[in-house]
């Protein structure tokens, strides 16, 4: 059963611990790793079939089992993915930024360039539920930045296939490639490249703790969205908040995963009781029951505060992955928000309608790091060159004080490939 607290007796950098999986991960990441960069597709063949019972003789999709997946979805459902899609497409298409020039000076000119990278990696997890969501989230992003190729790689189940919805949500989000293996042996693939699978310059995607830790542990040779861990959910509601909604929204995020955590802070003890009860009451209709009592029961808490404001404050100081805001006038607290990954405002917002449908990005950052990361973006997929032009006259303008800087900081040569120019130009 959820605890219920008074602000003050849990403090705020446990309210989101968790306990710990009971192994290390590092060194069997580094194995795995190791195993991919020395063999290759042998390797990921023989990961899929010791930890997905897949025996998967061709590790590429083809076009052959996504049109099969297209159809076995249905046309009902591929209609829900394209609304997600557009909602999706629509939100991200306001972050495309331009580059810029500065040309304000006789001889001068400056300015930036904003590249797509080349290829974009797209890790999708499988195992306990399949997440054509993410694929969207992930893959369209990419797309609107402009990324040449995008690469997905998703663990296959025992027969060696991949879930439909993920083939055919890809198929809508224009993913270039889609690769049948998972784990840390897939980012392991992606960073490094084999036979079947391209080296790719970034890795995007959430995962589990050996996902997690491949990522960090290849970062360096490309570049990641983020390290993210278990899934969570912080609702702050006032007193007058419907009981049997705020803990379904607190279940949804329970049964992602055992180490998930979902937090309630309210100003109303009676809303704490009977939330605690409602969850008691809902798990038990769950198909995931198992999985969300254990998040609940080790990593939920209700925290009861003296006022909303101090459970802002507590918001704020936690910096939640997922924040809902469970009250009449949700936008008169908007400002006071400095750390959260995602809010939803309102009475009518759960934090499921931003996972699927609403437009903004799913993947966003957790433990905490809210505080200085922000949600996967068009920004993740592209990055800035700076360029700047002088002409002979414009350089003599100022190359008197390049040569005062050099000096000071002890560096001759930069202060003399200066100077020697003044020479010259005299």
């Amino acid at each position: 059963m959820i605890r219920i607290y008074k602000y003050g007796q849990v403090p705020n950098e446990e309210i989101f611990a968790r306990g710990m999986s009971g192994f290390d991960v590092e060194e069997t990441v580094a194995g795995i790793i190791d195993a991919v960069r020395k063999d290759g597709d042998k390797a990921l063949k023989e990961f899929n079939l010791k930890f997905d019972k897949a025996d998967t003789k061709e590790l590429q999709v083809s076009e052959e089992e996504i049109k099969e997946a297209i159809d076995e979805v249905g046309p009902e459902f591929a209609g829900v993915l394209e609304r997600a899609a557009a909602n999706i497409r629509k939100f991200h298409e306001k972050q495309k930024r331009n580059g810029f020039i500065i040309n304000d000076e006789p001889g001068i000119l400056m300015g930036q360039k904003v590249i797509p990278i080349e290829r974009a990696g797209i890790y999708v997890p499988g195992g306990t539920a399949a997440y054509p969501s993410t694929v969207l989230m992930d893959s369209i992003p990419a797309k609107i930045a402009g990324v040449g190729e995008i690469v997905m790689t998703t663990p296959p189940d025992s027969n060696g296939r991949i879930a439909p919805a993920i083939l055919a949500a890809a198929y809508i989000a224009g993913v270039d490639k889609i690769y049948k293996v998972g784990g840390a042996q897939a980012i392991a693939a992606l960073a490094y490249g084999t036979e079947s699978i391209p080296k790719v310059d970034k890795i995007v995607g959430p995962g589990n703790a050996f996902v997690a830790e491949a990522k960090k542990q290849v970062f360096g040779k490309v570049s990641i969205d983020m390290i993210a861990g278990p899934s969570e959910i912080l609702i702050v509601a006032d007193g007058k908040s419907d009981p049997e909604l705020v803990a379904a929204d607190l279940l949804s995020q329970a049964e992602h995963d055992k180490m998930a955590s979902a937090v309630l802070v309210t100003d109303s003890y009676e809303l704490a009781e009977n939330v605690r009860d409602e969850i008691e009451k809902q798990l038990k209709t769950l198909e995931r029951e198992e999985i969300a009592r254990a998040s609940i029961e080790n990593n939920g808490k209700i925290i009861v505060a003296d006022d909303l404001m101090k459970a802002i404050d507590i918001a704020n100081e936690i910096a939640p992955e997922h924040l809902e805001l469970v009250m009449d006038e949700p936008f008169d607290y908007l400002d006071a928000i400095k750390h959260a990954g995602s809010i939803f405002l309102g009475r009518s917002c759960p934090e499921a309608l931003g996972d699927y449908l609403a437009g903004p990005n799913h993947t966003l950052p957790t433990l905490g790091t809210a505080r200085f990361s922000s949600p996967l973006s068009v920004d993740d997929f592209v990055k800035r060159s700076q360029y700047t032009y002088f002409t002979k006259e414009a350089f003599a303008r100022v190359a008197p004080d390049i040569s005062a800087f050099a000096r000071k900081e002890g560096l001759t040569g930069h202060a003399r490939s200066a100077e020697k120019r003044m020479e010259k130009i005299k």
